[in-house]
């Protein structure tokens, strides 16, 4: 899947792309063929760096609503002829989940699409999941028939079936059509769901992984590593289980001049045990290892909880390498008043250098608010306009919360429509109230059965008999 492009932040498009509540309100002032044009092409083409933790499926589908649009493009997304040639779930998913919000806001057209290409579709499975939960029963089951129909009735189908019974994220298809009395629904699918338990079954008693020496994980750890895959983690769990006092020395030397593998599980293991010498270790190998030593020994350094590993840091956060970005992280996490310059510097350097969506600016961003560094405000803001991560946007608001006396009468206001519920809850709590927009979406969030519980909680807050300003 190539990366999304990403329109400038000041552009309609732009907006509705990072999910920002500006795209919603400016999409409401635009021309509404060209708000609609926006939103459909987000939609057919999801604008999502990460789209298993990013939402957007419910801000589009509000906006859809809001703007009273028709379904013509979705549906002629969803049965182009590429849909047969590209059977990849991330081209439909997110048109899918949109048409699913829309049914549940009583939406029949979107019901009756979601029906459609689960019968026909490629991607059935995730039209089937939003199908459970907002269909009803008849629905469900006629739609029995056209799904098992995808699977021959040979082995090599019957194991498929299983697979997709056992595989389900929403059961309660499969579990209407146990009860069909048709033996081609009702007992085909009884004889899936209990191969589906047999197999799950035999996965868990299989036997798996390194023979229990401390020797055999270093190697079992390396085997990973000349295939190009990465167990040290799980090679350091291992290595918890097995090794004693007695072990120490061997996994000191592994941890300093091992091979790749094992070095890596090695400093996890002594990070993971808080071992006096893993920081000189895990200094040693930022100096002397290959890039895998180097990225496990930063990580096993930011897993440290040691007021010495904190110490370390400001020692190191002027370093110009990972383990100083490290540092950095490390005294954003658990840092205190006195690391607020190292923080804000290391937050700077990483925008200057990496831009608006550099990984590193989850840690920073957080620890620019858990220690309200006011002076980190313009920085904040520069993040939150331009990142296209909605995650990293929602920790810039909550920093801003905490840093820019500004943000409740500023940004505040916006992401009362932002895609991600965990901002649009810092907004609820935060917007000033004194805008009527701000009381007519507090309201509207409280109403909507869609919203999360933790947002209207924090609507409740704002609006309950003992706020009469609201």
């Amino acid at each position: 899947m190539f990366e999304p492009v990403i329109a400038p932040s000041g552009t309609l498009l732009g907006l509705l792309q990072r999910g920002r509540g500006d795209g919603t309100l400016h999409a409401l002032t635009a021309p509404r063929a060209e708000a609609l044009a926006a939103l459909n092409q987000c939609v057919l083409s999801d604008p999502r760096h990460d789209w298993q933790v990013e939402n957007r499926s419910l801000y589009y589908a509000r906006l859809h609503l809001d703007l009273n649009g028709d379904l013509d493009a979705i549906e002629g997304h969803l049965f182009d002829a590429e849909d047969v040639l590209d059977a990849d779930e991330n081209r439909t998913g997110l048109a899918l989940a949109v048409l699913g919000h829309l049914a549940s806001y009583g939406r029949r057209d979107a019901l009756g699409l979601l029906r459609r290409y689960a019968a026909t579709g490629s991607n059935w499975a995730w039209a089937l999941d939003e199908l459970a939960l907002r269909d009803d029963d008849a629905g469900l089951r006629a739609l029995a028939a056209p799904v098992l129909a995808r699977f021959p009735a040979d082995a090599e189908g019957e194991a498929e079936l299983a697979a997709a019974v056992r595989d389900a994220f929403e059961p309660r298809p499969w579990r209407l059509w146990a009860d069909d009395p048709r033996p081609s629904v009702g007992t085909r699918v009884r004889a899936a769901r209990e191969r589906g338990s047999f197999d799950r079954w035999q996965r868990q008693m299989r036997p798996s992984g390194p023979a229990w020496s401390v020797r055999a994980v270093f190697d079992w750890a390396q085997q990973g590593a000349d295939r190009g895959a990465s167990y040290h983690v799980a090679a350091a769990r291992c290595l918890a289980a097995v090794a004693g006092p007695e072990d120490r020395p061997e996994i000191l030397g592994a941890a300093r001049a091992g091979t790749e593998g094992a070095r890596c599980t090695a400093l996890r293991y002594l990070a993971d045990s808080n071992d006096p010498d893993v920081l000189d270790l895990i200094e040693t190998a930022v100096c002397t290892g290959s890039a895998a030593v180097v990225e496990a020994a930063v990580e096993a350094f930011e897993r440290l909880r040691s007021v010495a590993a904190v110490d370390r840091a400001r020692g190191w956060a002027h370093r110009p390498d990972e383990l100083g970005a490290a540092a950095g992280r490390m005294l954003a996490c658990r840092g205190g008043a006195q690391d607020s310059e190292l923080v804000l510097g290391a937050l700077r350097e990483a925008v200057r250098g990496e831009g608006p969506d550099a990984p590193t600016l989850w840690t920073l961003v957080d620890g620019a608010g858990r220690l309200g560094i006011a002076c980190a405000a313009p920085v904040l803001r520069h993040v939150y306009r331009e990142t296209a991560s909605s995650h990293l946007r929602g920790r810039a608001a909550r920093a801003l919360a905490a840093t820019d006396p500004s943000f409740p009468t500023g940004f505040a206001v916006e992401c009362l429509w932002d895609c991600e519920e965990t901002t649009r809850e810092v907004a609820a709590r935060y917007a000033e109230t004194g805008d009527a927009r701000v009381v007519d979406q507090l309201r509207r969030l409280a109403a909507d059965p869609a919203e999360e519980a933790e947002v209207q909680t924090a609507v409740r807050s704002r609006i309950g008999p003992d706020r009469p300003t609201v």
